[in-house]
This record gives C-alpha cells, sequence and structure tokens, in this order.
C-alpha cells in the first residue's frame, strides 16, 4: 500500500475540496451525517446516531486513505470518502466508505467526487476497485453510472466485519467522467 503515502494534501476541482481527514473533521463530519435518511438502506442504518458513527469516524481516521468532502464555495463539509487496498487484491486501489448529504444526491456531486478521486487512483494504476454490499442498490446505481462493472459478489472481511459484496471494478478506459 506504498499509493496511500503519496495521497496529495488536497483535490481540488471546481466545485469540491477534498482534504485527507483529520481528528478536527469528527464534528463537521457527525453533523453530516446525523440525517437518518442517508442511511436508510444502508447495512449501517444507525450511523446517523453518535455512537454508531463515532465507531466508523474512529475506523476511517486509524485506517487511513479517508478525504473529507467539503464545498469550495462556502468550505461546508458535505460527506467523506477513502481510498483503500482491496483485501482480495494486495496492492490494488479502492474506493469506498462514501457518503453525501442528502442535498449533494442527484446530481453531479458524486461524479465529481469520484472524478477527483479516480484521476489520483488511475495516475497509479489501471483499475480501482468499489465494494458494495449486495442491499445497498443506491450506491450501486451511483457506481454503474461511473461506468464500473460487477465483477462478482463474494465474502469478504472489511473493517473487521465478515459480509457479503459486490465487486465492482472500474478500468481506466471505461470510465464515464
Amino acid at each position: 500500500m506504498t499509493w496511500a503515502r503519496e495521497l496529495p494534501a488536497r483535490m481540488l476541482g471546481a466545485t469540491l475540496d477534498l482534504r485527507p481527514l483529520v481528528e478536527a473533521d469528527r464534528e463537521p463530519l457527525f453533523l453530516a451525517a446525523s440525517d437518518p435518511g442517508i442511511w436508510a438502506g444502508h447495512p449501517a442504518s444507525n450511523r446517523h446516531e453518535r455512537a454508531a458513527f463515532t465507531t466508523y469516524f474512529d475506523h476511517l481516521l486509524t485506517s487511513g486513505g479517508s478525504v473529507t468532502v467539503r464545498r469550495r464555495d462556502n468550505e461546508q463539509v458535505i460527506g467523506c470518502s477513502r481510498f483503500y487496498e482491496p483485501p482480495e487484491t494486495p496492492g490494488g486501489i479502492a474506493i469506498g466508505s462514501t457518503f453525501l448529504v442528502r442535498t449533494a444526491w442527484g446530481g453531479a456531486v458524486n461524479r465529481k467526487l469520484k472524478a477527483l478521486m479516480l484521476g489520483w487512483a488511475f495516475e497509479r494504476h489501471d483499475h480501482v476497485w468499489l465494494h458494495i454490499d449486495p442491499e445497498n442498490l443506491r450506491s450501486q446505481r451511483a457506481t454503474a453510472k461511473l461506468g464500473a462493472r460487477l465483477v462478482t459478489t463474494a465474502e469478504l472481511v472489511m473493517a473487521g466485519r465478515r459480509g457479503q459484496r459486490q465487486r465492482w471494478r472500474l478500468d481506466r478506459d471505461d470510465f464515464v467522467g
């Protein structure tokens, strides 16, 4: 996971600013995550609660590769995402643990977020992995819109939890950005 040491201090787009996650992001990110509607249909449907969010945030902070997503115009924290090494593909790169405030849904925000992250990842790898819970239909649709394809569903251990995950692969040439 040598790429993890190369994460940039910022990834700037026209409307988004991605920065490595730091402890000072805990409260602004909790505020963004506190809407129960964000987590409806997600396997961790209680992340809007302080205790569940704290566990989630601590994992993001200690595992590395996480970025806080801010709007450039007002610096508002609107979510996060992370790079990680796929458990079944050592040396590879994956993107996941993404959430955005609901006001950022249905538009171009996720595409712009992923474009920034994928641009950086594709400088180092020919393809990127995304792992999605089979019940998370919203994430599956968003991932397919990027040009990724479902490869398989497998039982994986991720974030210390064993469970079924869909394995999606996005090749540099297939990215719809």
